[in-house]
């Protein structure tokens, strides 16, 4: 995912321009999360925001490093800032590692690893200094963001304590570092304040927020929380918007967030990355939580939030994946009926563990699993989508296109979940409406507005 920040101010006179900068963020929302910081802090100091290329005095690539295509990906875009304008900064996963990059696009100007927020506003003072005073500019409270103002990520931790054969994040991003909770909600709060109405969580693992910082104490609003995955979705259900748990591992104190859910404190949904439904493959994986029963866990957080959507994804074609260990990947699927899948072809990551496993699997025999698996997804997506017909919905406008508005229900994330189409010409992006849903396909629902 490619996002450009396109809003800039109207300039000051030539010779008191600001200085401009360009910003190409790709990857995750964690990275999205990391080039809002970038800009807010360069806006603290008098920078503007090119909304072109052509228009910008140094670009600012936010790379993706996970698999080879994001890689491909970041590599295309940081040739493109280049042939485009010239003078291009890269940061993010992939400039962990720098020479990869310079290899291929010797004449970027420095290279910075994720999450180095100093580092990549050091390298625009050594190649853009500020020219005036930053006092002078004004910047809501809330920071410069990237997503619409009606939704924003809230990020809690950084890095991952995880060893999964197939990723490098803990290199990339390092060990568990989670925020205070006391910090955390007062960002939520600001946000909350400037009009979200929406709060995705993310993190690398959500579920294991706090455990680093030993679950330490803090007082937020008169009362004392803990650094804590529960105490968080308490704290949050309390400021009277959406809020959307994402990567959220299986782990048995995860239950304690259904109650809040069935109770609408915050929204019946979790995006938890299973990854695969064979115990072999997973142990293969170095999955966390990989011994623990996740269709008895499914069934039990449905015993206590009939309604939650359950999101994920998973990889096929992992190296040494048996016909037999994929069948239990489909016939896991079956069972669990999750309401929304992604999948992903396996792809070495270099220096991923799982370079060294045997029996790779050839690539025409992933891309026939793969479209297995999705077409197995699909069905049952439908089928889901099928049974909410009839049913009258709150939903959030996103967008508008002519006469049509699109929106999200309590059970669809924005940019990876599917949508509720509406005919009318009356909303617009941030709006709350009441909708009756009468059609449904695969993956989106067709609503009708109810007036009043």
């Amino acid at each position: 995912m490619r996002q450009r920040q396109a809003g800039t101010h109207a300039s000051a006179p030539a010779r008191r321009r600001a200085p401009r900068v360009g910003f190409v963020s790709l990857g995750c929302p964690k990275a999205l999360v990391d080039s809002e910081r970038i800009i807010t802090q360069l806006r603290a100091e008098g920078y503007e925001v090119a909304p072109t290329y052509q228009a910008a005095d140094l670009v600012v690539v936010n790379t993706c490093g996970f698999i080879e295509a994001a890689i491909d990906e970041s590599l295309d875009a940081i040739g493109e800032a280049l042939e485009h304008n010239g003078r291009v900064i890269v940061t993010g996963c992939l400039g962990a590692n720098p020479q990869r990059i310079r290899a291929r696009h010797p004449r970027v100007l420095e290279v910075t690893g994720p999450a180095a927020y100093a580092a990549v506003v050091g390298a625009v003072h050594a190649h853009l200094p500020p020219r005036h005073d930053p006092f002078t500019e004004l910047l809501p409270p809330q920071g410069v963001r990237l997503t619409p103002r009606h939704y924003a990520y809230l990020k809690i931790a950084e890095g991952c304590n995880n060893r999964c054969s197939f990723c490098i994040i803990p290199t990339l991003r390092g060990a568990l570092a989670s925020r205070r909770i006391d910090e955390v909600l007062g960002e939520a709060e600001r946000l909350v304040a400037a009009g979200v109405k929406e709060l995705l969580v993310i993190s690398q693992d959500t579920s294991a927020y706090g455990s680093d910082l030993r679950y330490a104490g803090a007082t937020w609003r008169g009362a004392h929380y803990q650094t804590r995955f529960i105490d968080l979705a308490r704290a949050l259900g309390s400021l009277g918007v959406w809020v959307r748990l994402h990567y959220v591992y299986p782990y048995p104190h995860v239950d304690q967030v259904l109650p809040l859910m069935a109770e609408r404190r915050v929204l019946p949904y979790l995006d938890v990355p299973f990854q695969h439904g064979s115990p072999t493959v997973l142990r293969r994986m170095r999955r966390p939580a990989r011994a623990e029963d996740t269709l008895a866990r499914i069934r039990a957080w449905r015993s206590v939030c009939p309604e939650l959507t359950l999101r994920s994804t998973f990889i096929v074609g992992f190296p040494g994946e048996t016909e037999a260990e994929f069948t239990e990947l489909l016939e896991w699927l079956d069972a669990a009926q999750l309401d929304r899948v992604g999948c992903f072809r396996y792809s070495p990551v270099e220096g991923a563990a799982a370079n060294a496993l045997a029996d790779p699997v050839p690539a025409e025999l992933q891309n026939e699993r793969y479209e297995r698996f999705m077409e197995r997804a699909a069905a049952i997506s439908a089928r889901r989508l099928a049974a909410r017909v009839g049913r009258r919905l709150r939903v959030l406008v996103d967008a508008v296109e002519g006469t049509s508005a699109l929106a999200r229900s309590e059970a669809d994330a924005p940019q990876i979940d599917g949508v509720v189409r509406i005919d009318s010409a009356r909303l617009c992006p941030g709006d709350w409406a009441d909708v009756e849903i009468v059609a449904a396909d695969a993956y989106d629902l067709t609503g009708r507005l109810i007036d009043g």
